[in-house]
């Protein structure tokens, strides 16, 4: 969200959201896919109570989130003089 709003747009849809991860910093659809997989099983864990990850799909999920931080850090940083 933080990415859209830097580009002056807001949205209530998560998938919207992760989606415009591709235009917004640049994610490939499979990087945004994984961030819209984990928000899907976070809320069938929460909702429902089935919690289904795995320790290799935690550790690609946290090699995403460090790229998109790095990207969303980027938006803010002044430009180089």
């Amino acid at each position: 969200m933080s990415a859209l709003r830097q580009h002056g747009y807001r949205s209530d849809n998560r998938y919207l959201v992760f989606q415009s991860l591709e235009h917004t910093l640049g994610f490939t659809p499979q990087q945004w896919r994984l961030l819209n997989q984990a928000h899907r099983k976070r809320n069938l864990a929460e909702y429902e109570g089935d919690l289904d990850v795995t320790v290799g799909f935690v550790d690609e999920l946290i090699e995403h989130v460090e790229l998109l931080l790095v990207a969303a850090r980027a938006l803010d940083a002044p430009p180089p003089s």
